[in-house]
């Protein structure tokens, strides 16, 4: 079977990089989260801590403006941009500018995330439509949750909570891109995540994060031994499939005809 990857946010420090690059992950991301202060040297070099160890580097911009998301790119040379912004709102917008970003910039990979609610609540929105409607134009879809008050207005994710994985399945099953399932995962639940989606890859941040003296989990620190189960529970589920697979083609060859 193909990697797992393993995709780690919200990484803001050079020194919480220089210990991730040593773990056996595959995408740091980091988020540039004010346009009036969009340039941030600490970021930039998480960016080439990633490209200097072979980890690929994602970024999200919380903001809109195509200009100066283009001026950041060429600042920070990340490999992904990440796009996050709530699509359930002026959909049709949100492809036209993602269009015009994909034609600027070919030579960046674009995550798109799909929103998707936690389990026993309906929304009227139509996910197929989202993957017809942005395949074009992106390259790796990622899955997150969504709630009504997203913690940062505008944009899907951060919220600690799981996604409804029966809609996380079907998206992968039917998307033409790489699936990245992300919403709510931790340690602890990521392993059967892997089994009952089966999604290309596995994104965490809340469930990831250092916590306070109250338990809530801090943003913008990580907990490097959550980190280190986290990577040790999608290998295992790795390790596992491929055994399986293995043993399922073996037994196909042995008894044909």
């Amino acid at each position: 079977m193909s990697r797992i990857i393993i995709q780690i946010y919200e990484i803001q420090d050079p020194n919480e990089a220089e210990l991730l690059v040593k773990l056996d992950l595959d995408h740091i991301g980091s988020v540039i989260v004010d346009k009036r202060d969009w340039k941030s040297d600490e970021i930039k070099d998480v960016v080439c801590i990633c490209k200097d160890s072979g980890k690929k580097s994602s970024l999200i911009f919380l903001f809109n403006d195509i200009d100066l998301i283009l001026r950041a790119i060429d600042y920070y040379k990340p490999d992904i941009l990440h796009l996050c912004d709530d699509i359930t709102i002026d959909t049709e917008n949100h492809v036209q500018r993602q269009m015009i970003l994909k034609e600027k910039i070919p030579e960046i990979r674009i995550m798109r995330t799909i929103p998707i609610p936690p389990k026993n609540i309906s929304v009227s929105f139509s996910l197929e439509e989202y993957l017809l409607k942005f395949s074009l134009c992106t390259d790796i879809f990622l899955v997150d949750t969504y709630i009504k008050d997203a913690p940062v207005a505008g944009y899907i994710g951060i919220t600690g909570k799981t996604c409804n994985w029966e809609l996380a399945r079907e998206i992968t099953i039917n998307s033409l891109k790489p699936v990245i399932l992300g919403g709510g995962l931790t340690p602890y639940n990521v392993y059967d995540a892997l089994v009952f989606v089966g999604p290309h890859g596995v994104d965490s941040c809340t469930g990831t994060n250092a916590v306070d003296n109250e338990g809530k989990p801090v943003r913008f620190k990580k907990d490097l031994n959550k980190i280190k189960k986290f990577i040790k529970e999608c290998r295992r589920y790795e390790k596992e499939k491929a055994i399986s697979e293995s043993a399922s083609q073996f037994y196909q060859r042995n008894n044909r005809g």
